[in-house]
């Protein structure tokens, strides 16, 4: 069986007051770890992605190759997230967006970037409040994860290109070149699992036939572990062990 999607996940400084923040700005429950080194929150239907927050001292580095687009139904929906975000130790910053374009850009406590999005934007009308996780990367890389995910592609366009569960929700997204260089490891990453009984191994095999790349570490011991693997475009995604 193809692997899901199981989580998003943010390397933190401090991964508890992350997971209050993003808590507090998507109205997820936070669902902490026994030493609160990490920390996850859930979606309220139980369905789709979870959003994990993993323990990492790596300076930043430049803008994340990926940042969440938050929808709004409306103005006062769009003044509510941003104040809502802004309560909860988010930032204003300034990535060369213009003065005319309708939506806003923040930062999370630990600088990591977002977007709460006009309302009335037709591409994401058909997704949930994370509207995307908008991705800078290749169309080579957006053609392999609706291969790994078995995701249809939702837009493929001048080299830009998008995918979208079968069941909706949040869309993947990826800009086209030019593409910034990558500089250390990414702090989100995806985390795929396997339903239990699985054979983990042909899908980590079928999963570098499409054109990811295996590495050595391997985290955890036992059932509980998970690989380390690489997309085409070099950046880091894990498999767990089911």
């Amino acid at each position: 069986m193809t692997s899901q999607l199981f989580a998003i996940s943010f390397r933190a400084t401090r991964p508890s007051d992350l997971a209050r923040f993003w808590s507090g700005v998507l109205g997820w429950e936070v669902a902490g770890g026994p030493d609160e080194d990490a920390a996850a929150i859930l979606p309220p239907d139980g369905s789709g992605f979870r959003i994990r927050f993993l323990p990492g001292q790596e300076p930043k580095a430049g803008q994340n190759r990926a940042h969440f687009d938050l929808t709004s139904g409306s103005p006062e929906d769009q003044r509510r997230t941003v104040a809502r975000a802004l309560e909860h130790g988010g930032r204003h910053i300034d990535v060369g967006q213009l003065p005319e374009e309708g939506h806003v850009v923040l930062a999370d406590p630990d600088g990591n970037e977002f977007c709460v999005i006009e309302p009335g934007n037709k591409f994401l009308a058909d997704t949930g409040f994370i509207g995307a996780l908008a991705c800078d990367g290749t169309q080579q890389v957006g053609y392999f994860w609706s291969e790994a995910l078995r995701w249809p592609l939702v837009w493929d366009q001048d080299e830009e290109t998008a995918i979208q569960s079968p069941d909706g929700g949040t869309k993947i997204t990826w800009g086209g070149p030019p593409v910034a260089p990558k500089t250390g490891a990414n702090r989100l990453s995806f985390e795929l699992a396997l339903p239990s009984g699985t054979d983990w191994q042909a899908e980590v095999g079928r999963l570098a036939s499409l054109g990811a790349t295996r590495s050595e570490e391997e985290e955890g011991d036992g059932e509980g572990g998970r690989v380390l693997m690489f997309d085409p475009d070099g950046n880091e995604f894990f498999v767990q062990r089911p």
